[in-house]
């Protein structure tokens, strides 16, 4: 009988486990600076196991960081804040530059090839639930970057 009582018991915390929800953000970078720059992105790609959205990030390294998705309309590429980014259950979506982005605005510092520039991402799940996650992200200079793409203005249409 105790046999039978620890599978219970065992078969009841691995469901209990995985009911809750987990958020993986994999291959996170933020682009290089030169001095003075204002602005960098950061990117990665999330992956959460239940339907929940990006809310907000932070960094120490900017005074403003904010959610950003560049668009093409007419051959005319345009950037907005927005309020949140959906992440399915189950799907990667990827932070990149020419989707939805995180732009650190005014910038504390240089930011530096190499660097480790450390990034709090909050997720909220279908219940309301808020979930912090902690993340280094490492410093690219433009010419290791995987897609080569100019910072561009904010609030200008290109």
């Amino acid at each position: 009988m105790k046999t039978v009582n620890r599978l219970m018991l065992l078969s009841l915390l691995g469901l209990s486990l995985n009911v809750s929800a987990q958020t993986v953000v994999d291959d996170a970078w933020v682009r290089a600076t030169v001095p003075g720059q204002p602005s960098s992105g950061a990117f990665m790609h999330i992956t959460a196991s239940a339907d929940s959205k990006l809310v907000e990030v932070k960094s120490p390294v900017a005074k403003t960081v904010e959610i950003h998705e560049s668009t093409m309309k007419n051959d005319v590429m345009s950037m907005h804040a927005v309020p949140f980014v959906a992440l399915p259950a189950g799907k990667t979506v990827n932070i990149e530059p020419e989707g939805y982005h995180v732009m650190l605005m005014d910038l504390t510092g240089q930011i530096k090839d190499g660097d480790h520039v450390p990034l709090t991402l909050i997720v909220e799940d279908a219940k309301g639930t808020k979930e912090s996650i902690e993340v280094k992200a490492q410093a690219r200079a433009l010419n290791t970057m995987h897609m080569e793409m100019d910072m561009h203005d904010h609030g200008t249409a290109h």
